[in-house]
């Protein structure tokens, strides 16, 4: 059974940073695809970032240039890098995992980002 268990969630002030992590049981790379999603309350889930086995990096529209995501395979930590934070930002971050048609997700960490 695959586990994903995130942490690095809190509360923090407009324009803030914060980094998630994402720890998994199995070597990060035997995944085709790693990523964050997030979702707010009342809202669908949507994708924030991912990132493939062969290191193609993929962004959600409101994203790119503020979040940044990156992996240590040796630890296999997937990690989730947020700047410049905005009180929209405030969702719960959920990890994600795919391979052979299968998807797997972590329990989610939550970030609340007001002032």
């Amino acid at each position: 059974q695959v586990q994903l268990v995130e942490s690095g969630g809190g509360l923090v002030q407009p324009g803030g940073s914060l980094r998630l992590s994402c720890v998994a049981s199995e070597t990060i790379l035997s995944f085709t695809s790693t990523g964050w999603y997030r979702q707010a309350p009342g809202k669908q889930r949507e994708l924030v970032a991912v990132i493939t086995r062969n290191s193609g990096i993929y962004y959600g529209d409101s994203m790119k240039g503020r979040f940044t995501i990156s992996r240590d395979s040796a630890l296999s930590t997937l990690y989730l890098q947020l700047n410049s934070l905005k009180p929209e930002d405030t969702a719960i971050y959920y990890c994600n995992a795919a391979r052979s048609l299968r998807t797997y997700w972590g329990q989610g960490t939550q970030v609340t980002v007001t002032s």
